[in-house]
């Protein structure tokens, strides 16, 4: 389903963030004022403060109460872009493609048929089959984005529990199936590492650009790690 993905906004905190399993969520962003505004390292949010105490000593930042769609959570502005992380394997990673309508979805598949709703689930959706003819009907708002949600522990402290993050990063989406490929031929959980990498560049006409872009590069099995203590 990986090749099939395709943004809702990718920092936003629906209200049961913390009703499922998980401890807490990381964001490359936040928002600001109600606009997205990009950030150079990871920002942590949990409803636990004990989590919410260890992700600052491992990760630096003061966390922060706070609130956000009328619920009470804590927030840490850590000071690490690159932490490394433990994912299951690819069952760990669940993408498809989303297109809002304020807080109404209005359009939900894999790129190739519909999983929403129930009456239209396995009808073909009408997504171009390009990645870049995708990305420009999204642009355009006539086109669904990626929805991209993967669960992972933090090796450093892998009993702290599950995080999620939640993103809708086109560059992620463009090499899932290889992140995918490489978890399979651990076969087991894997050790990875989960990166806000920077990109610069300047484009045809000398406007220099520079973002953050999430990025998971998969090391090697988790037992493998764990038997060398230099991991």
């Amino acid at each position: 389903m990986a090749l099939r993905i395709f943004e809702t906004d990718p920092d936003a905190m629906p209200k049961n963030a913390f009703s499922d399993d998980t401890v807490g969520r990381f964001h490359g962003g936040k928002s600001v004022d109600g606009i997205p505004v990009p950030l150079p390292e990871w920002r942590v949010t949990t409803g636990d403060r004990d989590v919410a105490d260890a992700i600052s000593q491992l990760m630096g930042g003061t966390p922060e109460e706070t609130d956000s769609t009328s619920e009470n959570f804590i927030e840490i502005m850590t000071e690490r872009d690159k932490v490394q992380v433990v994912l299951s394997g690819p069952d760990a990673i669940a993408s498809d493609l989303k297109l809002w309508n304020g807080s109404a979805l209005i359009h939900h598949c894999d790129g190739v048929e519909f999983l929403s709703p129930d009456t239209d689930r396995g009808k073909a959706c009408g997504c171009p089959a390009l990645m870049e003819d995708r990305k420009a009907a999204a642009k355009a708002k006539r086109g669904p984005s990626p929805s991209i949600s993967i669960l992972f522990r933090i090796a450093e402290d892998y009993d702290l529990g599950l995080f999620r993050l939640q993103t809708g990063s086109w560059k992620l989406a463009e090499v899932l199936h290889e992140i995918e490929n490489a978890l399979n031929k651990v076969g087991s959980e894997a050790l990875c590492v989960l990166e806000l990498e920077l990109v610069e560049y300047t484009t045809k006409k000398g406007r220099d650009v520079s973002y953050r872009k999430p990025v998971i590069r998969v090391l090697k099995s988790w037992s493998d790690a764990i038997a060398d203590p230099a991991h």
